[in-house]
């Protein structure tokens, strides 16, 4: 399909025959740096990266973005919660591809819930396919869940091309989806490290949310005691300790708590395959702006106070935070309403598909990492992560997912534009700096009106 460079030259620098596109920007991110380049698409893969053209031939299909937009890779988001089918009332696949579309996001992950049924079995994923294919509007692959009665289960939906397991160590919230013990986590990480396969999980201790006081008014600051930082560090304790047993692979979910950073660098330190995220939210919202009843802002594990995000932003600076997702979790506005502001009984969970981008990069600016450290948080580490070699990155031979960003264009979030299902954010009426300007998937720009064109991604 592409141009095979010969023994010694460098294979971004091969001209390609009759490319079907070339992207000419002054700023494009290659191999880590911006600078000038072409970027050649044909057949939907990136074939050729040439200097930049300063003159290009009228005759060859091309674009040349203005200087103000940034060519980058396409975002690869690993965490987020469609919930079809079962539950597309929240969201579904028509909804969350058309935001991930509109952020820049050409390839998502779909979490094993909130859908009906949950992604615990090869029949429920079919399911779960049969549902997504007609509607994908950017590529998506698949979580497969770990639940105390699904042992059975996991190899084959390893083989079925899940890209690893999904692990609650405390309850979910919904009851299809049910929490692992210790116990029950050391079986599965057992289980799972004779095909290496990936864990990821939610790491809050159920025997540490269970001792705090009983709620009693309904309030964030109630709400955020009800969830103590040592939640998670008792959880991280169960997941280190069972890699240390067998050997195997974790990922811990959207970490909220900077306390537990210590552990995770230890873990690494000592050669454990530990990873982690963070998520948006926890990057550039604190628990000092959480307003009373913006039950909208609610998330477990929650949103933290101002000092704890500017230890998330340091750990991802030195890189101990390995990616970045967006935990897309969303609900109809009732349940998100439930309760009239009363954060015992609201649902938990932040919508922030599409605009991931530019919320971590307006924190960015003021933490002080440049953009091509956040595109890597957003895009090449989570690829690798998963083991998606050709997209999150501008690479010959990648996939062409690409986007036009402008870094220093400036807008107000408004939720009724937004795209996913229910106009409810944490982030209305923010101005956040950085617009996706253009998008690219599979060397066709994305529109509005343009067909759903994305394919389904499978492990290996």
């Amino acid at each position: 399909m592409f141009a095979t460079p010969k023994t010694g030259e460098n294979p971004n620098t091969q001209p390609l025959v009759a490319p079907d596109l070339i992207i000419h920007a002054e700023r494009a991110l290659i191999d880590g740096v911006l600078r000038p380049g072409s970027v050649h698409v044909t057949g939907g893969r990136i074939t050729a990266i040439t200097a930049l053209d300063p003159a290009p031939d009228p005759a060859v299909p091309g674009i040349t973005l203005p200087p103000s937009q940034v060519l980058l890779p396409g975002l690869v988001d690993t965490h987020v919660h469609v919930n079809e089918p079962g539950r597309t009332e929240w969201e579904g696949f028509d909804s969350a591809t058309r935001a991930a579309a509109r952020g820049g996001v050409t390839t998502l992950l779909d979490m094993p819930l909130n859908s009906i049924p949950v992604t615990t079995t090869v029949a429920a994923l079919e399911e779960k396919l049969a549902a997504a294919i007609p509607q994908l509007r950017v590529d998506v692959g698949f979580w497969g869940g770990a639940v105390p009665e699904n042992g059975a289960d996991l190899r084959p939906l390893h083989e079925a091309g899940v890209f690893g397991f999904k692990a609650f160590l405390a309850p979910s919230g919904i009851d299809e989806f049910g929490h692992l013990t210790e116990p029950e986590l050391n079986t599965v990480l057992a289980a799972l490290a004779e095909d290496d396969a990936l864990l990821i999980v939610h790491a809050e201790s159920p025997a540490v949310l269970d001792a705090q006081p009983e709620s009693v008014d309904g309030g964030y600051p109630e709400f955020l005691r009800s969830r103590p930082e040592e939640a998670e560090r008792d959880a991280i304790r169960m997941v280190i300790e069972g890699l240390e047993r067998t050997g195997g692979r974790a990922h811990i979910l959207h970490l909220s708590a900077a306390s537990a950073l210590d552990q995770i660098r230890a873990a690494k330190a000592a050669g454990l395959r530990l990873s982690v995220e963070t998520c948006p939210h926890y990057l550039g919202l604190s628990a000092e702006e959480v307003p009373a009843g913006g039950t909208e802002f609610k998330c477990c594990p929650p949103i933290r106070d101002a000092g704890n995000r500017a230890a998330l932003w340091a750990a991802l600076i030195d890189g101990t935070i390995d990616t970045i997702a967006s935990d897309h979790s969303p609900s109809t506005i009732e349940q998100k309403r439930r309760g009239d502001g009363d954060f015992r009984v609201a649902w938990g969970g932040v919508s922030g598909l599409e605009v991931e981008l530019p919320v971590v990069w307006t924190a960015a600016r003021e933490f002080g990492m440049p953009l091509e450290r956040v595109i890597r948080l957003l895009a090449e580490a989570p690829a690798r992560l998963v083991g998606l070699s050709d997209v999150g990155s501008i690479a010959v031979g990648n996939r062409a997912h690409l986007i036009a960003f402008d870094p220093d264009a400036a807008f107000t979030v408004h939720a009724e534009h937004l795209a996913h299902r229910n106009k409810i954010s944490a982030f209305d009426g923010r101005t956040l700096h950085g617009v996706v300007e253009r998008v690219w998937l599979h060397g066709a720009e994305l529109t509005e009106d343009s067909a759903p064109s994305g394919q389904v991604r499978r492990r290996g």
